[in-house]
């Protein structure tokens, strides 16, 4: 394809018209490829427990009809001029796109490289509108278009073919999970307790293994023991429903990592931590948790919540992951099987994340 911006098109795409719809083939619209954009062919896109959510309308702002997905990766097709002229990408080269794709470019947050956490007009990659008013379509679809500041170099060791669809799900459980691990500050050493294993648990398990952590990995039942310590390579194993359990490993842990997005009990976490602790909220459950002011004040431990990460971070997400051999375990299937995928998601029936193989998509709506 050249490298020419041109017109308005639509690419072929999986949808919903309503919370209670099921996916179908659609033509979905993407913009006039601007000077500054990079056009995308994409070839796997994860699927995240959030793509639930918004299909659902469980966050009451869905947009329809609505092209989930945010976890994405393909090859460039097109460059804008000024793309071309950053010389930051080539035709072909194999990139990735996340949570959000755009912002405002010019608040301290996005200075700071925080533009999701904190910019006020941060454009989410799908169920949102961009600068122009246009509704965003994800990427559970053939083509994206997306400007050049919020596309993502997958390194090569990522790239090859064998690893790419391992790779979609860094750019949202990989960079969830590694920002909240470098915001706390482990290090060789750091004792990190991760509760709960699904996509965001076995990456957080990963990643703070490599970073040098020892790693405990909290679950209600015994089910999952093998994979944590077989596949994963965690340092131990607890059951958290075994109080006996829980109580021994009381004041051990620098940090403890929460995955787990329905109503429990914090303040049992709390107790995990040492002196100066932190615990990091990452799941978000749908009703208020307790949290007793004395379970922090004795220990002078602290909570703190994390959202994805910006720009820059993930960018070092993914070189850090190239470097130290960090993928995430997937489940591949077709476009055709998305429903399937949501219903299994909804039991917690997916090791550990379901990746969409977008090559297997029509090439057409006709």
């Amino acid at each position: 394809m050249t490298n020419t911006v041109n017109a308005p098109y639509t690419t072929p795409s999986y949808a919903v018209n309503s919370k209670d719809d099921k996916f179908k083939l659609w033509a979905c619209p993407r913009r006039v490829p601007r000077s500054e954009d990079v056009r995308i062919a994409i070839e796997y896109c994860g699927i995240c427990h959030s793509d639930l959510h918004q299909v659902r309308n469980e966050w009451q702002n869905a947009m329809y009809p609505m092209v989930p997905g945010h976890e994405i990766v393909g090859r460039v097709v097109q460059l804008g001029e000024d793309a071309q002229k950053k010389g930051k990408f080539k035709v072909g080269d194999v990139v990735g796109v996340g949570c959000f794709v755009d912002s405002c470019r010019s608040c301290d947050a996005c200075k700071r490289g925080l533009e999701i956490q904190f910019c006020p007009q941060v454009v989410m990659t799908y169920n949102a509108r961009g600068k122009d008013g246009e509704p965003t379509y994800g990427g559970y679809a053939r083509e994206v278009v997306v400007a050049y500041p919020y596309v993502l170099r997958i390194p090569d060791a990522l790239a090859k073919p064998e690893m790419l669809p391992r790779a979609a799900p860094l750019l949202c459980a990989g960079i969830t999970t590694f920002s909240p691990l470098r915001y706390a500050g482990v290090k060789k050493g750091s004792r990190v307790a991760v509760i709960g294993l699904g996509g965001l648990g076995h990456m957080a398990v990963r990643l703070a293994k490599a970073m040098g952590c020892e790693v405990s990995l909290f679950s209600r039942s015994e089910s999952k023991r093998k994979d944590a310590l077989e596949l994963l390579k965690a340092d131990r194993y607890v059951v958290s429903s075994d109080a006996e359990a829980m109580k021994a490993e009381a004041g051990r842990y620098d940090l403890v990592v929460d995955t787990v997005s329905a109503k429990h009990d914090v303040q049992q976490l709390l107790a995990l931590l040492a002196p100066e602790g932190k615990l990091c909220m990452l799941g978000i459950p749908p009703v208020p948790l307790e949290i007793p002011a004395n379970a922090l004040v004795f220990g002078r431990k602290s909570i703190f919540g994390s959202l994805v990460g910006g720009i820059k971070e993930t960018q070092e997400m993914l070189d850090f992951c190239g470097k130290h051999g960090v993928s995430c375990e997937v489940e591949m299937i077709t476009p055709d099987q998305i429903d399937e995928a949501y219903k299994r998601m909804d039991r917690s029936d997916v090791k550990y994340r379901f990746v969409i193989d977008v090559n297997k998509m029509p090439e057409s709506c006709a």
